[in-house]
């Protein structure tokens, strides 16, 4: 990971990641479907095997804002299709998958700023922003959540679509997938179990826009914790015609995630049994949720490498 996050040596990685997603996806590894309301439209992008920037627009004054970059060469496409003005890149985190087209971006469209916290050394940041400050594009409104977890400045963004008719639409970046969270990498289970917290604070109807393709991973994953669970059974099955036709499955909602995503259900009876986990004598509720996250991430990590 140190090697990745930390040293040229991830840049190249990233780079042959990109060179490799090309050639095998021409056209993206998903099929995705933009979703409009009135005076907005969100991009899904499907870039390098799994990612997904997505480029957000007001469609009123033709200005828009792209979340996590990976390929700037699918990016700028996009951009030239929807015939839009980029003036922000919104980062949720370092990481070369998500950040590594801020670079080739901002040399094509030079008045565009790049948000993202101070505490991730994001590549070509101009402006840091600290938890729930505010960024304008346009006639929208974004707003960062710290949600430290998975890097020490992971940054979730909210866009404010009640004045289009919508509702909110949550940016998660490695926070939250579909059924998943990601890795912590930088971050304790106790840090991360805030920062979701902090997310599922935002409504039931929030849509999530996650930062990778992982939901029938995910899904497969928590159907062997919870074996009686009719929304995870519905919601796999789905995942599964979806990704069977290569079709994108995002987004989701957070009051969707709640029945079936096992790291927002640590304070369930049912997960907590499976997983062989008892509160302690005088245990914190949230200390202990803190530790069954920490098994459910455990048995993830596991899950993932075989």
């Amino acid at each position: 990971y140190s090697l990745y996050a930390r040293t040229r040596l991830g840049f190249l990685f990233y780079k042959r990641q990109v060179k490799k997603a090309r050639e095998r996806f021409p056209h993206g590894h998903s099929v995705s479907q933009p979703l409009g309301f009135h005076g907005v439209k969100i991009v899904p992008i499907p870039v390098l095997s799994n990612n997904y920037s997505y480029l957000v627009i007001d469609t009123g004054s033709g200005q828009a804002a792209v979340v996590d970059p990976s390929d700037p060469l699918a990016v700028q496409a996009a951009i030239e299709e929807e015939g839009v003005m980029l003036e922000a890149i919104l980062c949720t985190h370092k990481h070369w998958d998500h950040s590594g087209g801020n670079a080739a971006l901002r040399q094509q469209h030079g008045s565009c700023k790049v948000y993202g916290s101070a505490l991730d050394a994001i590549p070509e940041l101009t402006n840091p922003l600290g938890d729930k400050e505010k960024v304008s594009v346009g006639c929208l409104t974004f707003e960062a959540l710290a949600t430290p977890g998975h890097t020490v400045g992971h940054t979730a963004y909210v866009l404010d679509a009640g004045p289009f008719g919508g509702p909110p639409c949550l940016f998660s970046g490695d926070l939250l997938f579909l059924a998943g969270c990601g890795e912590l990498f930088e971050g304790s289970p106790e840090t991360m179990l805030a920062s979701l917290d902090a997310a599922m604070g935002l409504g039931e109807d929030t849509l999530l826009w996650p930062g990778h393709e992982y939901a029938l991973e995910c899904l497969s994953f928590a159907s062997l914790l919870e074996l009686d669970n009719p929304a995870l059974e519905q919601k796999l099955l789905w995942a599964t015609q979806q990704r069977q036709e290569k079709r994108s499955t995002c987004p989701s909602t957070l009051g969707e995630e709640k029945t079936y995503n096992p790291f927002l259900r640590t304070h369930h009876r049912e997960l907590q049994e499976a997983l062989g986990l008892r509160q302690g004598s005088g245990e914190p509720p949230d200390a202990f949720r803190a530790r069954v996250l920490k098994e459910v991430r455990r048995r993830k990590d596991l899950y993932k490498a075989t």
